[in-house]
Formats: C-alpha cells, structure tokens, sequence
C-alpha cells in the first residue's frame, strides 16, 4: 500500500533539492567569477602610488584593506555555494527516505530512483572530496551534471512509487544495488575530472580570466580522476560478485550472460585495464584519459541503453 502523502512529500522533496543544486552552481560560480576579479584586479592595485606625506604607507594601508575586503567576499561566496549544496544534499537524502517509505521498500526500484540515488551518491563523494581536498572549482561542473541527470528524471524517467518486481523482493537488492550505485556516483566524479582534464590538456592556451583558469593544473586533475576510480572500482567489483548471487537465488544462476551482466563486466574490464595501465606501463595525461573516458562511456550505456534499447531480465526502465 503506497502512502499518498508521503509521495508526494517526496515528490515536493526532489524539486526542491533540484532548485538547491541550481543555487549552490551559481553560488560556486560567483566564488570562480569574484576570484576572477580579484586576481585581475591585484595587478593595477599593485601599481598605485600615492604622494604627499604619509604616500607609500596610506597605499600599503589601503592596498591590504583592499584585499581584505576580497578576501571576505570571496570566502563568503565560497561558503555560501557549500552550505546550500549541504542543504541540498540533506533535501535530496529527504526525498529518498521518504521515497521509501511511501512504497515500503528500499527505494531503489526502477530509474527515475536509481538516477536519484546515483546523483545522491555523487554529490555525496564530493562533499567528502571537497572536506578533504577542497576542490571548489568542481563544484559548477558536478552541480550541471548533478541538475541536468535529476531534471531527466523528473520530466522523462518518473514513475509512482508501487511494488518491487519480483525478482527484487531480496535482502540483495539493499547490497548489490547499494554498491553498484555507489560506485556509479563516484566513477560520475571522475568521469567529470577527466572531461576537465582533457579540456585543460589542450595545446590551446587558457584564456586569461576565463573560468578554466581557476581549474587546476591538468596533472592535478589527472591525479584526482585516477584516485576516484581506485576508490570506486573495489565496489564496482564487490556490486558484480553480491549480483552473481544475487542471480542465483532468483534465477537459480550465478551467470547468464543477460545484457546488464555482460556490459557490467565490459565496464568493468575497461576500467580494470585503465588502472593496471597506469600501475604496470606507466600511462598517464590524455592516454589514460581516453581509457577513462570509454569506460565512463560503458558505464552509461549500462546504465541508460540496456535498460531501453535492449530487452533482459535488468531492464527496469518501465
């Protein structure tokens, strides 16, 4: 029995998460904007020179007020985009909940929840990136990226909340998909460094006050997108092994080669290969980035083209 007020508190949930991430992405913006003008800025107000008595201490004086005065904006705008995409965040955890308990079910059943819960799990990763690395600068690019999956969702991929199949009606699906979510949310964060990485690697020069000037170096971000996918390949391999038996409880099979299974696997090769080349012939820069890139592409196809182009037994889509 789905709880109709609980719906569509969820339902009131998710848009106003999505209305939070559009704040924090112009509040991260405003940070790299203000940080624009204030490096463009440093250079004449280094110049000012003042005459009469007291010349060379008033423009000291006045150059330090100056850049304390950035300083506190920029640090206020820093802060702002944070503590919206927190409180964005915690709607978005809100609106799963609740998802959840208006189905009486873990709420991960069909894509307009799977899109939801990855998002969730991507911002999630870098809300721990941001407290440990403080990488601001992906704030703009993850929230687009964070705006547009959850948009699709909405508009094109919502279903009511309602019963499981039953080939979900496992303690599993708490684990295998649990992971594989998971580790969709942080391969998405890596596959945005490596997009960054690759625009930032360019031969072009980066235009003087152009957004990509506050994007870190390419072998930073090279570094970083390597990382994430350490970190998320040991789950993507643990959600493989807990959907093999998974498949065998349901379907008395730990492998049938069912299109999900078969592009999962794929995905997971192609990022296999990118971390052993790295680790044993030494790949890095644009290299290993297209590696990344086409496992990112696996990924997406697993995700959004099995479930509506080809017919299995993981094709949730309706």
């Amino acid at each position: 029995m789905v709880d109709t007020y609980l719906a569509n508190l969820s339902n009131q949930l998710m848009l106003g998460a999505v209305l939070l991430y559009v704040v924090a992405m112009v509040g991260y913006a405003a940070d790299i904007a203000f940080g624009r003008r204030r490096a463009m800025a440093a250079a004449p107000s280094e110049a000012k020179v003042l005459v009469g008595a007291g010349g060379p201490d008033t423009a000291e004086d006045s150059e330090a007020v100056t850049d304390a005065e950035d300083e506190g904006r920029r640090i206020d705008w820093g802060r702002f985009a944070v503590l919206i995409n927190v409180l964005a965040w915690g709607v978005h955890g809100a609106e799963i909940v609740t998802r959840g308990m208006a189905a009486d079910r873990v709420p991960w059943g069909n894509m307009y929840e799977f899109v939801s819960a990855i998002t969730f799990a991507a911002v999630t990763v870098y809300m721990v990136m941001l407290w440990r690395y403080k990488i601001n600068w992906l704030g703009p690019f993850l929230m687009v990226a964070v705006v547009i999956a959850l948009g699709v969702a909405t508009i094109w991929l919502y279903d009511d909340p309602g019963p499981l199949r039953p080939a979900l009606h496992s303690y599993w699906i708490a684990i295998h998909v649990t992971a594989a979510v998971t580790a969709t949310g942080v391969f998405t964060v890596a596959g945005v460094a490596t997009i960054l990485y690759l625009v930032k690697a360019r031969n072009k020069p980066v235009k003087p006050g152009g957004i990509m000037e506050r994007v870190p170096d390419a072998e930073t971000l090279d570094r970083i997108s390597h990382r994430t996918m350490m970190f998320g390949f040991p789950i993507w391999t643990f959600a493989i092994i807990a959907g093999a038996i998974w498949a065998d409880s349901a379907w008395g099979r730990y492998w049938g080669w069912d299109p999900k299974e078969t592009w999962s696997f794929i995905t997971w090769v192609v990022y296999a290969g990118y971390l052993h080349a790295r680790a044993t012939a030494g790949w890095r820069g644009r290299k290993a980035a297209v590696i990344s890139l086409i496992a990112f592409g696996c990924l997406l196809f697993n995700f959004f083209g099995i479930n509506y182009l080809v017919s299995g037994l993981h094709s949730y889509a309706g």
